[in-house]
């Protein structure tokens, strides 16, 4: 599958953004569609998930502000993220795995500045 991100961008503290997430040339459900994000100089971070069964994981930073669901139908994962703060700025990137094969997006950045 090929994976692409959307939503990015510059927002207030306080503010929300809606990242989206496509997994194509994918001729079934994928398990598990994830976000994770990279800020500079950092390493990669998990931020939440979603199984195929609905089942949902999130890190301790993204719990109560950071919601993931999916659309299995379409192969499609959103990140509502709200009341952002400065540290959370990095580039998101969605994952997608299936049996031992996943896939990465190429990121979308997330500025949260005033």
């Amino acid at each position: 599958a090929q994976v692409e991100e959307s939503g990015g961008g510059l927002v207030q503290p306080g503010g929300s953004l809606r990242l989206s997430c496509t997994a194509f040339e994918s001729g079934f459900i994928i398990h598990e569609m994830a976000w994770y994000r990279q800020a500079p100089g950092k390493p990669r971070d998990f931020v939440g998930n979603m199984l195929s069964d609905g089942t949902t994981e999130y890190a301790h930073f993204a719990k109560g502000r950071f919601t993931v669901s999916r659309d299995n139908a379409e192969n499609t994962a959103h990140l509502q993220m709200n009341n952002l703060q400065p540290h959370d700025t990095a580039v998101y990137y969605c994952n997608a795995k299936e049996g031992t094969e996943e896939a990465w997006g190429q990121g979308t950045q997330v500025t949260v500045s005033e």
